[in-house]
């Protein structure tokens, strides 16, 4: 850093002089982590499916831990290792709800068929957080429709965002 002249003094020179940042090579920045993935505060309920497939995301992140171990890339092995951490923690707390054969009610894992007052016609499965993939018709259970519907029976109406929804039909999960 260089002191600004006062009274008609030279500047002179205060500390040791540093390197842009543009200089530094990204290998050099070591210690920079990633954000850990958030981890929600619902309970953890998932389908037998959903229980497989974190199990299964577990090993197949184990498998390329190690790959990036092998192939020494840190940056790789830091997204991976945080994303085992949060696979590992949504396996540890995962509770297996099976499905039963016929509710009477939604519950997690019924598979509901709605219809919207314009006429359109939804089916979906309420499953857990991790699983759940609208274009597959597998609903969240925590997802607003969903929760507006647990608890109700088919031919009840219930208001969703200002739209009347009918459950036309619930079965038990796949």
């Amino acid at each position: 850093m260089i002191a600004c002249a006062i009274d008609g003094a030279e500047p002179k020179d205060t500390a040791e002089p540093t390197m842009s940042r543009a200089f530094v090579r990204e290998s050099d920045q070591e210690g920079e982590s990633l954000p850990e993935r958030l981890v929600s505060s619902h309970p953890n309920f998932v389908t037998p499916s959903g229980l497989r497939q974190i199990e299964a995301r577990v090993v197949g992140l184990e498998t390329a831990r190690q790959n990036a171990r092998d192939a020494d890339d840190k940056a790789l092995l830091a997204r991976i290792s945080r994303d085992l951490r949060y696979w590992n923690a949504r396996r540890a707390t995962a509770r297996v709800v099976e499905a039963t054969t016929s509710p009477d009610n939604v519950r997690f894992g019924s598979r509901v068929s709605v219809r919207f007052e314009d006429g359109m016609e939804r089916t979906f499965q309420l499953v857990g957080e991790d699983e759940a993939n609208p274009a597959l018709g597998l609903l969240s259970w925590v997802a607003p429709l969903a929760a507006a519907l647990v608890g109700h029976g088919a031919g009840d109406t219930v208001d969703f965002q200002g739209r009347a929804v009918e459950l036309i039909s619930i079965e038990g999960g796949a």
